[in-house]
């Protein structure tokens, strides 16, 4: 199966994704990651999306879609992914159709974590990510057992500088904006299931499995 999970900046797509590529055994595919590394590389590509990352805005389409679409490429996922931030953009979605009919493969489910604004803006205010797997946590919601320490992997915490609240609120004003039409993509498609984010960890994700088993025997 090749599954999008879409979800704004603190919904909760990171938790979610860690937990149920383990529960499926499916490749992880997450454009943040492959920014964060070309940034952390210092290269031409990190440099300029680093740019746009950092003032709350989305990274262009055709950089994007560049670098997702030869990642698609590579022996690990030719039989399937779980797509995280990625497309979030009506264009980014329509490439990875054309991407993927060329082998004669789909979108087969497309989750969206639904969650309201003001709650967004809670969870991004506390948010922590591990530096090794990009793990994500929150002061208040799913804080680690060990301040600053990762439960998965022992890495460092850190918070990023784009997590501040006047970036955060500008974060999500461009993805609403942008990423909606997105949803809409999906739903015409029939592959949609939304699922309520602003719910407990543990029920997200129950409901994600429960949507995600419901494809699959349809497939």
């Amino acid at each position: 199966m090749y599954i999008v999970l879409i979800g704004a900046p603190g919904a909760g797509k990171g938790t979610q994704a860690l937990w149920l590529i383990e529960e499926l055994g499916m490749t992880h595919v997450a454009s943040g990651d492959m920014f964060r590394d070309a940034i952390g590389r210092g290269t031409l590509r990190g440099l300029q999306a680093k740019a746009y990352m950092d003032r709350g805005e989305l990274v262009p389409d055709a950089v994007t879609t560049a670098m997702v679409v030869e990642r698609l490429s590579q022996p690990d996922v030719v039989k399937g992914a779980l797509l995280d931030g990625f497309p979030r953009t009506l264009p980014q979605a329509k490439a990875l159709d054309d991407a993927l009919r060329g082998g004669r493969k789909r979108v087969d489910q497309a989750i969206y974590l639904s969650v309201p604004g003001d709650e967004l803006l809670r969870r991004l205010s506390g948010r922590w990510l591990c530096r090794v797997c990009q793990a994500s946590y929150h002061e208040v919601f799913n804080p680690p057992a060990k301040l600053g320490v990762c439960d998965r992997c022992g890495g460092e915490l850190y918070q990023r500088p784009d997590d501040t609240r006047e970036t955060a609120q500008r974060r999500l004003k461009v993805y609403f904006e942008q990423t909606s039409p997105v949803v809409d993509y999906y739903r015409d498609a029939g592959v949609l299931d939304e699922v309520d984010g602003a719910r407990s960890i543990q029920d997200v994700r129950e409901a994600i499995v429960k949507a995600v088993r419901r494809r699959q025997a349809q497939i």
